[in-house]
């Protein structure tokens, strides 16, 4: 029996990683629950089903998608093995490139950044507006910088005659 794309051992690696850096940046944990987890098998699969997006990208010099939740699948309309390799500035407008560079500077810069928002753009070319957006840095075992991450708990479809 194969098993599920986010439940194989590099993605639940790299889930051990970013709730590790998120708690490290934040101070608090990711998956908010009293349960104790007894494997990372278990967080892996709280994590991929939680409601809101949870992504995260390599740390390469254009960064590639290396983990995404099935809320994050959802709202981009894309299935693991799309999304997954896809280099993480394709989750966002052209038009949006420069203010995503620059979020993702000042998250590696402070280690973290609260309330970031921006547009994105899914699949089918439509455009939404993620909001009260937390990046923070992925650091592995030994201490190095091993990508980025990011959540958000807020989304609205882009209307241009609001903006």
């Amino acid at each position: 029996m194969n098993k599920a794309p986010w439940m194989k051992d590099k993605s639940l690696k790299i889930v051990n990683l970013l709730l590790k850096s998120y708690y490290q940046a934040y101070g608090e944990h990711l998956i908010t629950t009293s349960k104790h987890f007894h494997s990372t098998h278990e967080a892996g699969t709280i994590l991929f089903t939680m409601p809101y997006p949870v992504m995260a990208h390599d740390n390469t010099t254009d960064p590639c998608l290396s983990y995404a939740n099935s809320a994050a699948l959802q709202l981009w309309g894309r299935c693991w093995e799309t999304m997954i390799g896809m280099p993480s500035r394709l989750t966002a407008p052209t038009t949006e490139y420069e203010q995503r560079k620059y979020a993702l500077i000042q998250a590696r810069e402070n280690h973290a950044i609260k309330n970031y928002q921006g547009i994105r753009v899914n699949r089918k070319g439509e455009l939404f507006i993620i909001k009260n957006v937390r990046i923070w840095t992925i650091w592995d075992e030994e201490g190095c910088i091993y990508g980025q991450a990011a959540t958000f708990n807020l989304w609205e479809k882009f209307n241009k005659e609001k903006s």
